[in-house]
């Protein structure tokens, strides 16, 4: 397939294109590759300011297909050899980097060290349905990757002989072959898979590696900081398909892939430390753990680490046995005792490093033995620290259930707050369980506790690091954590002052998400009555910190973006100061999507942007959908977000305060004039008049394609929370991933340019735009959005909406939206054109805009035809198909 003149400094994508071309030439013919040329040529003209009629009416049903699927390809190709050649990477985004400027600031190593001793950096993996490409699809486009790699060492041969070019020949033409849409909706295990692959295959081999750089970097071996997680399997937030089995589940596949990762490395070991006691003698220690081992044969008898070696597998294999009730993969001759956890196996793993350290020099690196220390550290036994969630509502409902059961309260719902707070705080206190094994309860109720007594399991198998918090949604009260505290000590999880006067203790932690804008106002109120509850004081004092969560998805979903991202800055400012004041240390956890519109944009900008003070070495964030493909698709990716992760916390932390305190109080006043604008705007439009009386739900549902999106079965849970039909119930990922595909991408600048208009100081808006690293941020994520959006494209999707006057009156509101965003964003920064200071990224988005615009309009007419009646099969595969194109020539979803 031919490629962009403009790209032509880009030889990846030039030679992907060819490649690409050729595949359809072979396998669609000759006739299908000329039409498609033609058509891309003419998109390109159009582009360019030509009118040519794309030719698009001459397609069949069949060549449509067939169509969509090229330019997606071509889109998913491109996106890779971006990847490699670095446009998407940002400067300054490694540790090195960051390490020299903090030392320009005069904050030398000794201070970076002494942050890291408590910090905790954890990208957290969610099965949030935003990834509309098969694994396959995902393997196929990973071993292309892998292949260019290899050409670009100049080899033309592969490790098992094949010729270099012709073997990515071969993949781009199975990715042809391979079928793009999903058959059947995902299942739970089917998520817990896809996130056990990338857990499995990239971290666990990339984080070792990636702490012995740091090592160098900091002339010390530094903490063991940086941990994944999970929600996949614990996650039943309006979600009925995660149960009591999921989480098992998970958690058992996650320990298995982890342990048989170990017992491969110590076997690799044994193989490696071939050490003889007639050329280097062994210490005590290693000695001792070499006659413990059972390992009695003659030709290692003089080979010490060897038969140290051989009683660690021994007692690892049956750790392996007893954890997953499978035996190791590889049997071996010896039989030992279990680890009883993580730190005894860690402790014969050091006992050897240390044998080895005081024969020679040479053996004190890291080498395979300190990667797989820092693996242990790392992974435990658990692999990644699994989260559970659920609404607050459900527990509400399940709490007085086991109250009124237990005959301690009829009506527990028409309590008021502190009623309640006071009940559950004597609940609390008392060891008494509520919940009988002699009464029936409601499936919820028996649902809710078979989970968390699955969870008091898991802390016995796996250790407590495991599971460590539970998010609360929709948390709203101090009563809403109360009543988590109640679940727990149902199955033992929270503990009440002993006779003996111990304090109370919880080995899961009550984590609040505040979701909405008026949930985020609350925050700070919430969570000072939480820490002034005697019980609650001890446990954080015990524990060293508290977490807390905040949402950019539904707050953006309620109050638009420039709204949103205040509210969540202004939060964090405020929880600062109400943790402060309770001695108590600070976790924040964004809960991040892939689109502008639910928190999307890079990590690295948003983390540097977060108020003074509010990261404090420790910092969650959700990664979600295609963006876990994008970023940890491989080692080499993977390693360059993590890093950029941590070098952003770094920063974050330990940078001095970029404004002084007049300029802080300026700023937020002006934003919070510019927010109170954009609310208004975005309010108004979509719960305002038109809101009200359901015509904007009726426009947005017309307009975009939210029903056709879920036919893609591309997650287990339902699209919204009940089966209401307002935006307040619908999920925030079709939310923005509909208005994505209809190229309005409202959620992301929607009431922005409305405030910015209003606002009479532009040189203060300028100002800010180029001294607050916040604004700048905001205005940054903001601009790409634009960029990618097109309202004529968007014109074309309105008249789908049957009602004309309903359009005729919203439209248009929508239309001089955009445009005062974006000539507001113009003025501010003092560009000519979006993108005119980043250049590789308006080039990429503008390679992009001819591919994307000919599914946009073969999208719409299929639609029509759908909505018309017409049942062909192929006009609903043309549909999915083209979302899945949409979205990846866009690079994100929702």
């Amino acid at each position: 397939m031919a490629t962009l003149p403009g790209i032509a400094n880009n030889p990846d994508i030039r030679f992907l294109g060819r490649l690409l071309g050729d595949v359809i030439r072979a396998y669609g013919g000759e006739a299908l590759y000329a039409r498609t040329e033609s058509i891309r040529a003419a998109s390109v003209d159009r582009h360019k300011g030509g009118a040519a009629d794309l030719g698009l009416d001459a397609l069949s049903l069949d060549d449509t297909l067939d169509f969509v699927r090229g330019f997606m390809l071509f889109s998913m190709l491109a996106n890779l050899a971006e990847d490699r050649q670095g446009i998407a990477a940002e400067p300054g985004a490694d540790m090195a980097a960051a390490l020299d400027r903090l030392a320009g600031e005069g904050i030398d190593h000794a201070q970076v060290m002494a942050l890291l001793d408590h910090a905790l950096i954890a990208p957290v993996l969610t099965a949030h349905p935003t990834e509309v490409r098969r694994k396959s699809m995902i393997d196929h486009r990973n071993r292309i990757a892998a292949l260019m790699g290899l050409r670009d060492t100049g080899a033309t041969e592969t490790p098992d002989g094949d010729n270099v070019e012709e073997a990515i020949l071969r993949q781009i033409a199975l990715l042809w072959q391979t079928r793009v849409l999903r058959r059947e909706r995902l299942y739970v295990t089917d998520e817990v898979e896809i996130a056990l692959s990338y857990l499995r295959d990239v971290f666990l081999p990339a984080l070792p590696a990636l702490y012995q750089r740091w090592d160098r970097a900091l002339g010390t071996r530094v903490p063991s900081f940086l941990r994944p997680g999970s929600w996949i399997g614990g996650d039943r937030d309006g979600n009925p398909f995660v149960t009591a089995d999921s989480l098992k589940t998970a958690l058992a596949k996650a320990s298995e892939a982890v342990l048989g990762h170990y017992l491969d490395a110590v076997h690799a070991l044994g193989a490696e430390l071939s050490i003889s006691t007639n050329l280097a003698p062994a210490d005590d220690a290693v000695t001792a753990l070499a006659e413990a081992s059972g390992d009695t044969a003659e030709s290692r008898s003089d080979e010490p680490y060897r038969r140290a070696l051989s009683g660690v597998y021994a007692r690892l294999a049956a750790t392996h046995l007893a954890l997953t009730g499978k035996p190791a993969p590889r049997p071996g001759l010896l039989h030992g005792e279990r680890y009883p956890d993580p730190q005894a196996f860690r402790a014969d793993l050091v006992t050897i490093a240390r044998g080895l350290r005081g024969g020679s020099a040479a053996l004190s690196s890291g080498g395979a033995l300190g990667r797989l220390i820092r693996s242990v550290e790392t992974f435990g036994f658990h692999l990644a620290t699994l989260d559970l969630r659920q609404n607050s509502a459900v527990h509400e409902r399940v709490v007085a259930e086991l109250l009124k059961v237990a005959g301690v309260e009829q009506d527990y719902l028409a309590l008021g707050e502190s009623q309640r707070v006071s009940l559950l705080r004597h609940e609390l206190s008392n060891a008494r369980p509520l919940a009988s094994g002699f009464a029936a309860y409601s499936d919820e109720t028996i649902s809710e506790l078979a989970i968390l007594r699955a969870a008091a399991q898991a802390h016995e198998t796996y250790g407590p690091v495991c599971i460590v918090q539970h998010i609360v949604s929709m948390a709203q009260s101090v009563s809403d954590l109360l009543e988590l505290n109640i679940l727990l000590k149902e199955v033992g999880l929270y503990r009440p002052n002993s006779e003996g006067g111990a304090e109370p203790s919880a080995a899961i932690m009550a984590v609040p998400l505040f979701e909405t804008i008026g949930d985020l106002e609350a925050a700070p109120g919430i969570m000072a009555e939480w820490f002034a509850l005697p019980e609650v004081r001890g446990i954080t004092a015990a524990r060293g910190y508290q977490e807390v969560m905040i949402g950019y998805s539904d707050s953006n979903k309620d109050g638009g973006y420039l709204t949103s991202t205040w509210s969540l800055s202004k939060a964090s400012t405020a929880l600062k100061g109400v943790f402060a004041s309770a001695g108590v240390g600070m976790q924040l956890f964004h809960g991040r999507g892939g689109a502008v519109g639910r928190g999307g944009g890079s990590a690295f900008a948003a983390i540097r942007a977060q108020p003074a003070g509010t990261v404090q070495g420790r910092i969650r964030i959700t990664e979600q959908g295609e963006v876990i493909a994008g970023k940890y698709g491989t080692r080499e990716s993977a390693v360059t977000n993590l890093e950029a992760m941590t070098a952003a916390t770094l920063l974050a932390s330990l940078e001095p305060d970029a404004l002084s305190s007049a300029d802080t109080r300026r700023f937020a006043t002006a934003m919070d004039t510019l927010s109170a604008s954009a609310f208004q705007a975005y309010r108004g439009l979509v719960y305002g008049a038109h809101g009200d009386d359901g015509g904007f739900r009726t426009f947005f549902r017309q307009m975009t394609p939210l029903a056709e999106i879920s036919g893609l079965k591309i997650g287990s849970r339902p699209a919204s929370r009940t089966k209401s039909d307002r935006i307040e119930d619908l999920r925030a990922i079709p939310w923005v991933f509909s208005w994505a595909q209809a190229r309005v991408m409202l959620p992301g600048w929607y009431g922005v340019g409305q405030a910015l208009a209003e606002f009479e100081d532009k040189g203060l808006l300028k100002e800010m735009a180029q001294g607050w690293p916040f604004f700048a941020a905001t205005l940054a994520n903001m601009e790409q959005v634009i960029a990618k959006s097109d309202m004529g494209i968007a014109a074309r999707y309105a008249a789908l909406v049957e009602d004309r006057g309903l359009a005729d009156a919203i439209f248009p509101q929508i239309e001089r939206g955009w445009s005062q965003a974006h000539d507001g964003l113009l003025e501010i920064t003092g560009q000519s054109h979006l993108l005119a200071a980043h250049p590789a990224l308006d080039a990429s988005i503008r390679l992009r805009l001819p591919y994307i615009e000919p599914l946009n309009l073969l999208q719409i007419e299929l639609i029509k035809r759908r909505r018309a009646g017409d049942e062909d099969e192929r006009i609903g595969e043309g549909i999915l198909l083209s979302i899945n194109a949409i979205a990846t020539a866009l690079r994100n979803s929702g």
